[in-house]
């Protein structure tokens, strides 16, 4: 019989998916960005266990809860991992970990915060500590100067203010 009529398992839905990701990089995480986290595996934890009471879970139920479980392996794992930042003990006069930045460039003002990788946005000017903006701002002070690296082409921007959230 030719294996092309040949019924293969797909794969059960509740079959192990692979684990997602995790970045290399020491997990630091803002105040904010820890609670987010947190509140992200509770909720995730609650959907779970709302599929689990289900007595007739469909097949696409049981994709979302094998989903799930792989979502929350990873979130138990940052959230175990994360190394909560205190924003008040770092230097004001310099650009460090949870500094609202903002820059002048050729493009005009922005404004950026430095955070962890788990909660950065850049739409709404959220960069990760190890992204190339950030990179380049780390340890700079008002009034300085740095060359940002981007993939479009290296940009020179200038430091205008540094605050951090209270």
């Amino acid at each position: 019989m030719s294996r092309a009529f040949v019924k293969d398992n797909d794969g059960d839905a509740q079959d192990a998916l692979p684990d997602l990701p995790l970045s290399e990089h020491p997990n630091y995480v803002t105040p904010h960005g820890n609670a987010k986290l947190r509140e992200r595996l509770t909720a995730t934890r609650a959907r779970r266990d709302m599929l689990k009471l289900g007595e007739n879970n469909t097949l696409d139920q049981q994709r979302e809860l094998a989903s799930l479980e792989r979502e929350l392996r990873w979130l138990n794992t940052r959230v175990a991992s994360a190394i909560e930042m205190d924003v008040a003990k770092q230097p004001r006069d310099r650009v460090a970990f949870g500094a609202i930045v903002t820059v002048d460039s050729t493009e005009g003002e922005r404004r950026w915060q430095i955070v962890g990788e788990d909660e950065a946005d850049a739409e709404h000017g959220l960069v990760s500590y190890v992204s190339p903006l950030a990179r380049a701002l780390l340890g700079a002070r008002v009034g300085d100067e740095v060359n940002w690296q981007r993939p479009v082409g290296d940009m020179t921007i200038e430091v205008v203010a540094i605050d951090y959230p209270d």
